[in-house]
């Protein structure tokens, strides 16, 4: 395979309706620097313009409702003050050359009772309490609480939010909007039987554990088009939340993509592996994955320049994103034309705090 500054991995290409100048995507990272109100300060436009070149930016996790949170300091898309927030960063951006899009989350029953509205338990499929952690305002982690049920009613009030969501994020500027169905929370506890022991339209055989993450895709592609919505899941990974896999990956997501597929996304986006470790492409047929979708394929997990590389020669991803090399490579993208080194990046900055860690990682030339 190619190793050289002109491999396809370089080369522009579109997504959907978004056009892209190089194959690099930067993928969601959450860094916990928005205030309790999930408002971003002026950092975080700081933190995203110097990260402009990746040229494809997927957000970092953003709250669809005050519900939705499970973190403290993760930013939200539901009120006027997000949209004005987020507005300074997708500007900034794209004066930079860049695109970004938001994506939408709602954690599900990975959520703690301080950070829900009056206390409230955080909602579910099922009444299954997860393990793990969540950060709490007090700088402190414990775990999950308690999640209730959601009554079958309420199911219609959460696809408008992600519809509202959806709308809050075109009026902030943004070139479209990742619907994050992966990494355990809320829509992907819906898809794996592991977590979805409903006996409603919602729970049992998996054309009903999947109909909530499709009735989510298609009202956000009736805000956006479809052209501009991807989605992104994560089979085989059971980081957040110690949550099992479902009993048939396979099958369950095979079918989902080919729901997918259907839609006319601009993309899908694949956590290929165990989020936080190594890439698992041997565990699981994602080639068969990206064919049941039949459309545009963003890979991820633990690539390094080569694997990248080859994923794109190959055919087998249209991009590839990099996560945690983005925080402490800001200009990632040149570092992989030339094969420079990386920088090593401080976990103890990852979440929270301020500038250190976040904004004053430096470009190659200045580190040279």
């Amino acid at each position: 395979m190619s190793t050289n500054t002109e491999a396809r991995l370089f080369s522009p290409t579109t997504i959907g309706a978004i056009g892209v100048v190089n194959r690099v995507a930067m993928a969601p990272l959450t860094r916990s620097r928005a205030d309790m109100e999930g408002v971003h300060s002026e950092l975080a436009i700081e933190y995203y313009r110097q990260r402009a070149t990746a040229w494809l930016i997927i957000s970092e996790a953003t709250n669809i409702s005050r519900e939705g949170r499970g973190y403290a300091f993760t930013p939200g898309i539901y009120t006027d003050e997000h949209v004005a927030s987020w507005r300074r960063i997708t500007d900034a951006v794209h004066e930079a050359g860049g695109k970004i899009v938001c994506q939408l989350w709602h954690v599900g029953r990975m959520s703690h009772v301080s950070l829900q509205e009056n206390g409230a338990a955080p909602v579910a499929p099922s009444a299954i309490q997860a393990d793990e952690q969540v950060f709490l305002e007090s700088q402190t982690v414990e775990r999950p609480s308690m999640p209730r049920a959601l009554e079958t009613a309420e199911i219609q009030r959460l696809v408008e939010d992600y519809r509202n969501a959806a709308r809050r994020a075109m009026e902030a500027g943004f070139d479209g909007v990742e619907v994050h169905a992966a990494n355990c929370y809320l829509l992907e506890q819906f898809i794996r039987d592991s977590t979805n022991k409903r006996t409603d339209q919602y729970g049992g055989p998996v054309e009903n554990r999947t109909r909530l993450p499709i009735e989510v895709i298609t009202a956000v592609a009736e805000v956006w088009g479809a052209d501009r919505v991807g989605v992104r899941l994560s089979p085989i990974t059971r980081a957040v939340g110690d949550t099992p896999l479902d009993s048939d990956p396979e099958g369950t997501y095979f079918y989902l993509a080919g729901q997918l597929g259907k839609l006319g996304l601009a993309y899908l986006h694949c956590v290929e592996g165990q989020t936080r470790g190594d890439n698992g492409a041997g565990d699981f047929d994602f080639k068969r994955l990206h064919a049941k979708f039949g459309g545009k394929y963003i890979a991820n997990n633990s690539y390094d320049r080569q694997m990248a590389i080859d994923a794109a020669e190959s055919g087998h991803a249209d991009m590839v994103a990099f996560g945690r090399p983005f925080i402490s490579n800001p200009d990632l993208v040149a570092r992989l034309r030339l094969d420079a080194p990386l920088a090593e990046a401080n976990r103890d900055t990852f979440y929270g705090g301020g500038a250190g860690g976040y904004t004053d990682y430096l470009p190659l030339a200045d580190a040279a």
